[in-house]
């Protein structure tokens, strides 16, 4: 999702409205105020390239066939949003259809995956029931919007018309129409977002139905996608910053205990040493048997913990719902790091060990 929101996503605005001083993930706190007559007149401003408005259909259940799972909700569009190469099969949804457009891990929920032209039966929330005929398959489970997180759970697509049922009476209208809790207006450009982006929140704070409809401690929230990227790099680098501390912290540990097993082995071995070095053993022989058996320490420890990391690792994405990627090229390093500190912390005791006198040695009891 972060390479999405640097590439293709560099013209979307997203614009919420939330509490002031709601902090959270984009779209935290956001209230249903913006009108179709605001989406209008947003797509009207200069730069704007396109407007599409988002909300949510209440769910309870899904039904293909005579399997049935749990749901909670569908994403709505009030506009076409998914391009064609979206789309691993199909296409898009039209507004005003009982259509639906699925992520991988939705179309995988049944025991027979569902396809392009099947009809699945959703639930609503107050208990009614729809069929809606299955017309694209995503070509990907991951996010298809900053409102989702970053998440690969199971995702169903819906129109707004007919799905998206939050409805007010416009200010400006004084007409019941749909009203959304975010939209993304999309510039001609990512040098015209900025521009975009202040002309958004202008119109907002002066001439919407929103500006009528939002809360009195509310405000209007409009993020590039290039400030939430900004966001994302931030919680990555305070991220990494606790973890290469806690791996020093390791590193260290480590160190002193492979110095403090080496310098007890060599306590214990001091008479075999005093006996290699009777029968011909060099300083250089005996430096060396110590520095390989702590490096040894260091690569079963570092191949140890590579493994552990790698588990940690996946069930901490299953948890949170990311994806699981094997950093191979971490592992190479950690094994590399594991003989760096083997050599540095076996240095001095197998240094002592090679400096014993071999008749002190021999008379160690």
């Amino acid at each position: 999702m972060v390479g999405d929101l640097g590439g293709e996503g560099a013209s979307n605005v997203n614009v919420w409205s939330a509490p002031t001083g709601t902090a959270g993930p984009p779209g935290a706190g956001a209230q249903p105020v913006f009108t179709t007559s605001d989406v209008d007149e947003l797509d009207r401003l200069a730069g704007v390239r396109e407007v599409v408005p988002r909300g949510s259909a209440p769910l309870s259940a899904v039904r293909s066939g005579d399997d049935t799972v749990a749901l909670q909700q569908a994403t709505t569009y009030g506009r076409p949003y998914f391009a064609s190469e979206d789309l691993r099969d199909g296409r898009a949804f039209r507004q005003g259809a009982n259509e639906t457009v699925l992520n991988p891990t939705a179309a995988a929920l049944f025991e027979e995956n569902v396809s392009v032209g099947d009809t699945l039966t959703l639930t609503l929330e107050d208990g009614r029931q729809a069929e809606v005929r299955v017309v694209g398959i995503l070509d990907t489970s991951g996010a298809q919007d900053p409102f989702e997180g970053f998440g690969e759970g199971p995702r169903v697509y819906l129109p707004a018309d007919p799905y998206y049922e939050r409805v007010v009476t416009a200010p400006g209208s004084g007409e019941r129409e749909r009203a959304y809790p975010a939209a993304f207006v999309i510039a001609d450009g990512p040098e015209a977002v900025d521009g975009v982006r202040e002309r958004t929140l202008d119109y907002l704070r002066d001439e919407s139905d929103a500006a009528s409809l939002l809360a009195p401690n509310a405000e209007f929230v409009a993020q590039t996608n290039e400030e939430l990227l900004d966001q994302v790099r931030d919680i990555l680098d305070t991220l990494t910053a606790f973890v290469t501390g806690v791996a020093v912290i390791s590193l260290v540990v480590g160190a002193i205990g492979i110095a403090n097993i080496m310098l007890v082995s060599v306590t214990e071995r001091t008479r075999e040493i005093g006996i290699m070095k009777a029968v011909g053993a060099s300083d250089r022989d005996v430096l060396g048997l110590f520095l390989v058996e702590a490096v040894v320490l260091g690569v079963v420890g570092a191949l140890f913990g590579t493994l552990v990391g790698f588990g940690a690792g996946y069930l901490g994405t299953r948890f949170v719902g990311l994806p699981y990627v094997v950093p191979w090229e971490w592992a190479v390093v950690a094994v590399v790091v594991g003989v760096l500190v083997g050599v540095v912390a076996g240095l001095y005791p197998a240094w002592n060990a090679a400096r014993t006198d071999p008749i002190d040695a021999l008379r160690y009891e």
